[in-house]
């Protein structure tokens, strides 16, 4: 049964982009995925976050936003229409993993799996301008905002490596460990998040009172998350001395130096931060190093695996062109 073309099939037909396309395709994801988050905490830290006042509209009878909203409308539309500028990148993404041949479906459903993130959390983004900012959804968006940056990661990943069966370079357990080290610097950024939310920097002017913040001491939250970078950087200690003794993959011992060095970066930062009543710019950085953070360590548990390439289905062989009969 012949399968019906689609425009996506039609396109393959006419271009087929070459695998080093493919690569900087998502490696543009990627890095607008990081562009996001950081614009999405300029918004905050500019006092900017109900700048544009509803959403999808910037106002109830403008999409832009007028003269008399100001500096603070300007920041918060600049940052919405950034969301097309991502999304132009994801979408180059997708089209460059499908027509490129032969055709890795696996590629091309982790380009979907981004567009639909960046869809959500525009709709997330909505949410919480309706809620006058309300700090869980602040913070949610901020977690799906690293979903995002994690499932581009992944996409740049794999557009490096082939399809064939993932074969550990490492004893399981180790594997597994390094995905611990992942989960607690994952449960690292989503406290950051909470301490956002009791903090000083609600995303408005500091004379608005309406803004919501979560009830819970800041000075709690701030030692809680401080704890997990502490747990933090001793796994990732412990994690080089391991794959020291393993002989691990030259590749995994450089990722961990790497995340090393980020987290302790964090820290000083996170200190000054904490000591200085959080002056906007050592935030704004903060976030950045929390994303770089995020983006280390889950690059660790992918240098503990190889995948080869598979062997090509027999739709994607090259036709066989009869050869003529010899004498």
């Amino acid at each position: 049964m012949e399968r019906v073309p689609n425009p996506f099939s039609l396109l393959a037909d006419r271009w087929q982009p070459s695998a080093a396309m493919v690569r900087r395709a998502a490696f543009a994801a990627l890095v607008m995925s990081v562009v996001i988050v950081v614009t999405g905490g300029a918004v905050r830290l500019t006092a900017s976050g109900l700048g544009c006042t509803t959403w999808p509209r910037c106002t109830a009878d403008s999409l832009t936003p007028t003269a008399e909203m100001g500096f603070h409308g300007i920041v918060e539309f600049t940052n919405r229409m950034l969301t097309y500028v991502l999304s132009a990148a994801v979408g180059w993404a997708i089209l460059a993993a499908r027509c490129h041949r032969p055709w890795r479906r696996s590629m091309t459903k982790l380009g979907w799996a981004q567009f639909w993130l960046v869809m959500s959390n525009a709709v997330l983004g909505g949410i919480t301008v309706l809620t006058g900012l309300n700090p869980y959804t602040v913070a949610l968006h901020m977690i799906a905002a690293m979903a995002l940056v994690w499932v581009a990661l992944l996409m740049w990943e794999r557009s490096k490596e082939g399809d064939g069966t993932p074969e550990l370079s490492v004893a399981r357990p180790i594997h597994q460990l390094s995905y611990v080290l992942v989960l607690v610097v994952g449960l690292l950024v989503a406290a950051g998040t909470l301490v956002t939310g009791a903090g000083h920097h609600p995303g408005t002017p500091k004379d608005n009172k309406i803004v919501p913040r979560i009830p819970i001491d800041y000075d709690r939250l701030a030692q809680f998350h401080a704890d997990l970078a502490f747990v933090s950087v001793g796994l990732t200690i412990a994690m080089i001395f391991v794959f020291a003794a393993i002989k691990a993959p030259p590749a995994a011992k450089a990722r961990t130096r790497e995340l090393l060095a980020v987290l302790l970066l964090q820290g000083v930062l996170g200190f000054i931060q904490y000591f200085t009543d959080a002056p906007e710019l050592m935030v704004g950085l903060h976030m950045l190093g929390a994303t770089l953070t995020w983006i280390a360590a889950l690059r660790i548990p992918l240098a503990l695996r190889t995948r080869a390439d598979e062997a090509p289905a027999p739709e994607q062989l090259p036709a066989q062109t009869p050869q003529a009969a010899t004498v």
